[in-house]
């Protein structure tokens, strides 16, 4: 527990100055944010990350995360889709070059990896520059705030199992506690942070929000029980890696997109 609180403050401490700031200090983070949790994947399926395969995987996340700005440079007929396109040509003749070491259920996972990972940090640039600071809090606040009161619900009354195949500690009670902890504080905030949509409105997306953040939650459980891991990564001591910690955000992220608040 004491090592849990050391990380989280200090790992809060970078963060929310970046988060504050905005700009080019949010889309560097991204980035970096973006190859780490690629890294755990490689690592997850115990893939070298000191290889070409990871180098396009890496250049193909990025292509995903950084936003439109940075490809004005392109000729018109051309967009951020064709460069994907190219690391993702170059991953399929890594194949060919490693006469099938790696495979093409290498690269399959690899251009899977590049879109989940890529799309949720790009929108977290996309919702802080864009929309602004207040609404990208209340997305992130809606997510830690559905898992606290998960877990505290869940601990106290849970019993029926939620999804026990997947995450056996989770239960309905606890879900379904962390829905009306998320809604509590939502009202709390739009009174005093109104965002796009009305109020009601808004509180129907914070539950959506809620609802997307835990089966976020659950696709990264998944994604460890398949690959027989506890955490994705080492990166932040007592919390796991870095796709431990955005896992619902990379869902919630983008939702935020197609909601059409960003």
């Amino acid at each position: 527990m004491k090592q849990r609180v050391i990380t989280a403050v200090v790992a809060l401490i970078i963060f929310i100055p970046i988060l504050v700031a905005g700009g080019i200090w949010i889309e560097i983070a991204a980035a970096a944010l973006a190859l780490v949790a690629m890294s755990e994947v490689f690592i997850m399926r115990k893939r070298i990350i000191m290889s070409a395969d990871f180098l396009f995987a890496g250049l193909g996340v990025l292509l995903v995360v950084f936003p439109d700005s940075y490809f004005k440079w392109l000729p018109a007929h051309l967009n951020r889709l064709d460069l994907i396109y190219l690391a993702v040509a170059c991953l399929l003749l890594v194949t060919v070059a490693t006469k099938n070491h790696t495979s093409f259920d290498d690269v399959s996972v690899s251009t899977l990896a590049m879109f989940y990972i890529g799309t949720g940090f790009h929108n977290l640039i996309t919702v802080r520059n864009g929309a602004g600071l207040d609404t990208l809090l209340f997305a992130m606040l809606i997510v830690w705030l559905t898992d606290s009161g998960a877990y505290m619900v869940g601990r106290k009354i849970g019993k029926h199992k939620l999804w026990p195949a997947i995450s056996p500690n989770k239960t309905w009670e606890g879900s379904i506690g962390g829905n009306v902890v998320a809604l509590i504080f939502a009202a709390i905030y739009l009174h005093f942070f109104p965002q796009f949509y009305g109020f009601w409105t808004m509180m129907a997306i914070a539950l959506f929000l809620s609802v997307v953040g835990q089966l976020g939650d659950l696709v990264e459980s998944a994604l460890k029980r398949y690959y027989g891991v506890k955490d994705s990564g080492k990166i932040l001591p007592g919390h796991g890696g870095i796709l431990d910690r955005f896992d619902s955000m990379l869902l919630v992220f983008p939702m935020l997109h197609l909601l059409g608040i960003v």
